[in-house]
């Protein structure tokens, strides 16, 4: 057995952690240098270890020569209609798989969770033919609804295993006193289950902030660009690579998930470790 109460196993362990936090961190870390480095620094036969002169040049250039306004706007559009129209959709499902029973509930389960298993790609050469087919290619609307069809079933299972943990001795009181199923739900269920709902919340928007894939075939005109593509196709091209830019570019485009983190982490962390109702 290992055991961590020896001086040796203590240092073994430390250097353990060390070694993964600096797996985890270094790539972090040289995104934030290589954003404040010149050009110059940065194209260097040998590569410093930090910025020798600091600049904020590429933050100023891409805040107010290139088009990164934008794109962080068509992304926070999307994303957080996304997000909120998957949580919305995955807090009914969830609560009907926990606490209805009909036929076919753990098939329908089942089926929804397995497309999951296919890749984006599989799941984006059926997408993108129906999205032509109703006139919702190109549109913020086609790739609102391509981000709920991904995240829908995982979100959907992430609120009936909390919702299977909510007392039903509570739901029958309530009904007992002469409150409904949809009362029940908005005005006792819904309030106790601010932490999932959050996760949920934010698990959406992250899939949806970070896509590059789908927002790329499915969007075309660069005014509804996402963030992702956008940064691609003005700062890394067949013509252009500038990584200065592109560096400074995405530290920016991570700020909205850094800010909803550290707003919303004890509302994340208790929705993660959910499993009980107090």
């Amino acid at each position: 057995m290992f055991d961590l109460s020896s001086t040796v196993s203590k240092v073994v362990f430390g250097l353990l952690l060390g070694l993964i936090g600096l797996f985890l961190f270094f790539p972090l870390y040289w995104l934030a240098i290589s954003s404040v480095k010149s050009n110059a620094e940065l194209y260097s036969i040998v590569p410093t270890p930090f910025p020798l002169a600091p600049t904020l040049t590429h933050f100023v250039t891409a805040l107010t020569t290139g088009k990164l306004p934008m794109y962080l706007f068509n992304s926070l559009v999307a994303s957080g209609a996304s997000a909120a129209l998957n949580t919305l959709l995955a807090l009914y499902a969830g609560y009907s798989f926990a606490k209805y029973r009909f036929a076919g509930r753990q098939p329908v389960m089942l089926f929804m969770l397995s497309a999951q298993m296919f890749p984006f790609g599989l799941l984006l050469i059926s997408i993108y033919p129906l999205m032509s087919e109703i006139g919702l290619l190109d549109t913020r609307t086609g790739l609102i609804l391509s981000y709920i069809v991904f995240a829908l079933p995982v979100s959907t299972y992430m609120l009936y295993s909390y919702f299977s943990q909510v007392p039903d001795e509570l739901i029958e009181a309530a009904r007992a006193d002469g409150a409904s199923d949809l009362r029940i739900f908005h005005t006792i269920v819904i309030p106790i289950s601010i932490p999932p709902i959050v996760t949920v919340f934010l698990y959406s928007f992250m899939w949806s902030w970070n896509d590059l894939l789908y927002s790329m075939t499915l969007i075309v005109s660069d005014d509804k660009r996402t963030i992702g593509p956008g940064l691609l196709l003005t700062y890394l091209n067949e013509v252009n690579s500038d990584w200065g830019g592109a560096m400074a570019a995405s530290l920016l485009a991570s700020a909205p998930i850094v800010t909803a983190f550290l707003f919303l982490q004890r509302y994340f962390i208790q929705g993660v470790t959910a499993g009980a109702v107090k």
